[in-house]
């Protein structure tokens, strides 16, 4: 017989509350074409993208995953020292060690909070939010901070005509705490590792250190490249609009509703062409509201489900109750999603 006491949490998670942060300085498409051979009418018909936001040197995954969260603890109602663990998903803390969620929980004022980070791509909010509402039931944090930040402007290579438009920064927040009822559903999540070459970073760090110059990219004046992300477009397009529905209405079942209960539906915000397929193979009906972030946001990876959702939020066409659907998928290939309801 087990000497472990059981642990003793909440009998079920919710989001309290969301914030978000956008860079500054909005970038037109205009801008992106100075490097790449295309137009603004390509760039919106392939992706939807009419502008994003890129960081400046002062607003760094830190200042802004703190921004971020600042006002979604405001709209938890709670305060930092209350937070008893920082979940950060990126792919652009440029740090092996220590981890970045070390630093925002410090500059947060959350005490000795738990702090980590999670490597999942797009997928990385849902990671997170699963991570969270395991903790919150388990009993191990009472209010947990998932926050999803990039800067993605420091790992897009502008020379590349498949990808240079598509990246943008920010950070988006939410806290998840006790309820005695669910507000968030099951998890379906997975990963097909075999299609992991679809979506990588162009040269690994480690080829730096061997100074084998003819092994790295170089750009168009002959200067060695900073890795960046790229992708094999056509199959990721394939991939998401065949098999990310299929996800999507498993997660649906698995919260035992159907697509009529829905009120909102927060996708990854990769591209819009995916997004309204989706939104025709699940037959959502008209009353849905889907977030179109994308057209303004760009693709924002791990940050972009939770700043779809502040702008919902923000801007009345969600309101607090509403049951929504979200689902991530990107590098790895990985996935999550479930349906919650919003804060």
């Amino acid at each position: 017989m087990s000497k472990i006491k059981p642990s003793q949490g909440a009998p079920y998670a919710r989001i309290m509350g969301v914030g978000g942060y956008r860079p500054t300085r909005v970038v037109p498409n205009e801008v992106i074409l100075e490097k790449i051979d295309s137009s603004d009418e390509w760039i919106r018909s392939r992706s939807g993208i009419a502008t994003r936001h890129w960081a400046s040197d002062s607003e760094t995954v830190a200042a802004m995953s703190v921004e971020a969260s600042g006002k979604a603890i405001a709209d938890a109602g709670i305060s930092a020292e209350q937070i008893g663990a920082v979940v950060v998903s990126t792919v652009s803390h440029f740090k092996q060690t220590p981890a970045i969620a070390t630093e925002i929980a410090d500059k947060l004022g959350t005490g000795k909070a738990a702090a980590f980070d999670i490597s999942a791509g797009c997928a990385g909010f849902g990671y997170g939010l699963t991570l969270a509402k395991g903790m919150v039931v388990e009993g191990s944090a009472e209010y947990v901070l998932v926050i999803g930040v990039e800067r993605l402007s420091d790992l897009t290579d502008l020379e590349d005509r498949a990808t240079a438009f598509l990246f943008g920064d920010g950070a988006g927040a939410v806290v998840v705490g006790p309820s005695p009822e669910p507000h968030i559903g099951p998890t379906v999540w997975g990963s097909e590792g075999d299609k992991s070459e679809t979506i990588k970073q162009t040269v690994p760090w480690d080829e730096f250190r061997v100074g084998d110059v003819s092994k790295l990219p170089l750009d168009s004046k002959g200067e060695i490249k900073f890795p960046a992300i790229t992708q094999e477009g056509q199959a990721v397009f394939r991939w998401a609009v065949f098999e990310m529905a299929k996800v999507a209405q498993q997660a649906l079942d698995a919260a035992g509703i159907s697509a009529d209960d829905l009120d909102v539906f927060i996708p990854h915000q990769a591209n819009m062409r995916i997004i309204d397929s989706m939104v025709k193979t699940l037959k959502l009906p008209e009353h849905v509201t889907v977030a179109r972030d994308i057209e303004t946001t760009g693709n924002t990876s791990a940050a972009s489900i939770p700043l779809a959702m502040e702008r919902l939020l923000a801007t009345g066409k969600a309101k607090s109750g509403d049951t929504a659907l979200v689902i991530g998928f990107g590098a790895g290939l990985v996935y999550a999603a479930t349906v919650v309801t919003l804060p």
